[in-house]
C-alpha cells in the first residue's frame, strides 16, 4: 500500500466523517488502493451513489462503506476479487502472440 498522505491521513482521524466519501477516502476507509476502487465496482461488489457517468467522479455512502468495513466476508471477497483481476491481466500480458 502506498504511503496515505496527510489529506488522506486528517480524514482519516476525523471524529465524525461525511455521508458520502470520494473514490480516494472509500478506499483509504476500506484499507484499498485508489484505482482498485474501479475494480469493486466493476465486479459488483461495491456501488456509487446516484448513476455518475463512467469517467465522473464517484461517491460512496458512508453507511456502506461502514458495513463492508466490519463484514468480514465480503473484505475477503474483494480482496479476492483485486487478486484474480491482476491475476488475469498479468496472465493475457504474457501469452504469446500468435501471427
Amino acid at each position: 500500500m502506498n504511503a496515505i498522505n496527510d489529506h488522506i491521513k486528517a480524514f482519516l482521524n476525523l471524529h465524525t466523517h461525511p455521508a458520502r466519501f470520494t473514490k480516494e477516502q472509500a478506499a483509504a476507509y476500506l484499507g484499498f488502493e485508489p484505482e482498485q476502487i474501479a475494480i469493486l465496482i466493476q465486479k459488483s461488489l461495491l456501488k456509487p451513489l446516484g448513476r455518475p457517468a463512467p469517467n465522473g467522479e464517484k461517491y460512496f455512502a458512508k453507511v456502506d462503506l461502514e458495513n463492508f468495513k466490519q463484514d468480514k466476508d465480503w473484505l475477503s471477497k474483494a480482496t479476492l476479487a483485486v487478486a484474480l483481476h491482476w491475476q488475469e491481466r498479468n496472465a493475457r500480458k504474457s501469452k504469446p502472440k500468435m501471427n
